[in-house]
């Protein structure tokens, strides 16, 4: 398991001073990078020439609310690994280990030039299996 962590600004929070929706898939996608750079592979997906990781499903489940000044924990898990693609799953966690909402990405491997899926790259493949729960 990768762990994250973030605090909560007012520019993320709606009128109400309670997180702005969308603001949790910004930090959703801050703790993937960070999750991607721990895997210390031989490829920089963000960077890569031939191969791109593109998120083709997003969805987010908001349990309690995430309020301006709570400082985040975010549990980053590989939660489905297949030949081409992968789903990661982000647990949000604040004061202490309160529960506060849940995060799923899933991300396929394609080719850049032609956009075509293709099998993950058996190193890549290997490093998040070691990462799967």
């Amino acid at each position: 398991m990768f762990t994250a962590k973030v605090k909560v600004y007012f520019y993320d929070a709606d009128p109400a001073g309670i997180i702005f929706y969308a603001s949790l898939f910004k930090y959703v996608h801050a703790a993937y990078e960070d999750f991607m750079r721990s895997l210390s592979t031989e490829r920089n997906f963000f960077f890569d020439r031939d191969y791109i990781l593109p998120i083709m499903h997003a969805e987010a489940d908001y349990v309690k609310p995430i309020r301006v000044g709570d400082e985040l924990t975010i549990e980053v898990n590989v939660s489905l690994l297949k030949n081409s693609s992968f789903e990661l799953s982000y647990k949000f966690y604040k004061d202490g280990g309160q529960f506060t909402a849940l995060a799923k990405t899933v991300h396929v491997c394609v080719l850049k030039e032609k956009f075509q899926k293709i099998e993950l790259p058996k190193d890549f493949y290997d490093k998040l299996r070691a990462n799967v729960s």
